[in-house]
């Protein structure tokens, strides 16, 4: 196993369960949940805007990078309600930027606050690997989307 590349759901599910009590908590399990879910790089979240969530629709308009296919996803319940969390408290902080996830300065997520909170994240929740962006998205891209994250096989 310790040639493993990616973390499994169970691993995911930790990281995602030791947001809570942090000082972002619902930002970072909302960033969390759709980056591994819709198999987003970094980049790809952090560069989300608001137009690109639509809540009514419960659809997720992703835009590739690195000549991806840019696609709408459909949206689940649990999502939603991250989502719905994530933009009652970022409403509070009147942020004059249209970008989906940002930061306590009320600008853009970066990308450098991202990797330190999947790090430390990583780190609460005990994982048998140290857990980073590419570990996330590598296992998101082994799944099929009706599995909900379970691997193939």
């Amino acid at each position: 196993m310790n040639d493993r590349k990616h973390l499994v759901s169970v691993e995911v599910d930790k990281l995602i369960a030791a947001t809570k009590n942090s000082r972002n908590a619902a930002r970072d399990r909302c960033f969390l949940l759709l980056m591994f879910r819709h198999g987003l790089r970094v980049s790809e979240a952090c560069g989300l805007k608001l137009s690109q969530v639509d809540t009514e629709s419960h659809i997720l308009h992703v835009v590739r990078l690195k000549k991806g296919l840019s696609t709408t996803h459909p949206l689940r319940p649990d999502e939603l309600k991250a989502i719905k969390s994530w933009l009652a408290i970022r409403a509070k902080m009147k942020p004059e930027t249209d970008a989906f996830f940002i930061s306590e300065r009320r600008r853009s997520l970066s990308r450098v606050t991202v990797w330190l909170a999947i790090r430390t994240y990583g780190e609460r929740a005990g994982l048998s690997l140290p857990a980073h962006q590419h570990r996330l998205r590598a296992m998101r891209a082994g799944t099929l989307w009706p599995t909900r994250g379970r691997t193939r096989g």
